[in-house]
């Protein structure tokens, strides 16, 4: 009887363990998270919508599955300042400072960063760059296509301390209105991406405004040998929704928009979406994606 109760209790706790803090020498855990941007008016209205309301459990959240990195969108100065506060000791930050930052310092000027995280322990950082998902995208703020909001594309090339494998986080946010410059941009993305050989890991990150049958999505899949984290594991076909508009799953059906892809040497282990809240309180409008995978 003992052992059966055991046995119980390891199950239950199996999730938890799951998704703790050790991981062996060559696998790596990411997330992408669109924190949703701060001090909007629509927003006002709404206490548990409030940045300064949410803010602890949209860090708690992150922390509590202990990414090796992570990838933001809609990050402006007090939602950065927030998590450098919070993660700045632990974790370098790329892609929000700089000669590429919007000419305002203070409030929502429809340009939201997006900024990547990844832990010093592990990491050295090797090189890493900004465009904009422009005709022109040199030149900061810049757009095309008829996007709604100027977007952009951050990344970084790292190496792990341990193992001296290199590999290249990619983040982005594509418009959200139209699909024109969606696919676009997602064109812009993949063709920057396909400088590298194909022996050089990519994880692409990040907000695509389109749904798993829409035509940028069904471009990268065509385009050199792109995959998706959560679809490895649990099958292709719609997901569920991932904008939830701060009603969590009682929004109903609709479309995943974020996604984890990747290409060359990388095999995924396992993956979720982050479903946390507490109360009517949630870290953001979007739920957030975790994925655990090898470089082979």
């Amino acid at each position: 009887m003992k052992k059966w109760i055991l046995a119980l209790a390891l199950l239950s706790f199996w999730p938890v363990m799951g998704w703790g803090a050790k991981r062996p020498s060559g696998e790596y855990r990411v997330m992408t998270c669109n924190i949703r941007i701060t001090g909007l008016e629509a927003d006002a209205p709404y206490p548990e919508r409030v940045w300064e309301n949410r803010r602890d459990l949209c860090v708690k959240t992150i922390k509590n599955l202990h990414p090796d990195f992570f990838c933001l969108q809609e990050v402006i100065y007090d939602s950065y300042s927030w998590f450098m506060d919070k993660f700045g000791k632990e974790y370098y930050s790329f892609g929000f400072v700089g000669p590429e930052m919007d000419p305002w310092t203070e409030g929502y000027h429809f340009i939201g960063k997006n900024v990547i995280f990844f832990k010093k322990s592990r990491f050295e950082w090797v090189s890493s760059g900004s465009y904009w998902l422009s005709e022109t995208p040199t030149i900061a703020g810049s757009m095309s296509w008829g996007t709604t909001r100027a977007r952009h594309c951050n990344w970084v090339r790292i190496r792990d301390k341990k193992t001296g494998k290199e590999f290249r986080l990619v983040n982005t946010h594509l418009d959200h209105k139209s699909d024109p410059a969606r696919r676009e941009q997602i064109r812009m993305i993949v063709e920057e991406c396909d400088q590298y050989s194909d022996g050089m890991p990519q994880v692409l990150c990040g907000d695509f405004n389109a749904g798993v049958g829409s035509a940028p999505i069904r471009y990268i899949r065509s385009s050199g040998n792109w995959k998706e984290m959560y679809e490895d594991i649990h099958g292709p076909g719609e997901a569920g929704r991932t904008a939830h508009g701060f009603l969590g799953d009682a929004k109903g059906p609709g479309r995943r928009i974020d996604f984890i892809f990747y290409k060359g040497p990388v095999k995924t282990l396992d993956a979720r979406i982050v479903k946390d809240h507490e109360g009517n309180i949630f870290p953001s409008d979007h739920f957030f994606l975790v994925a655990d995978f090898r470089i082979l």
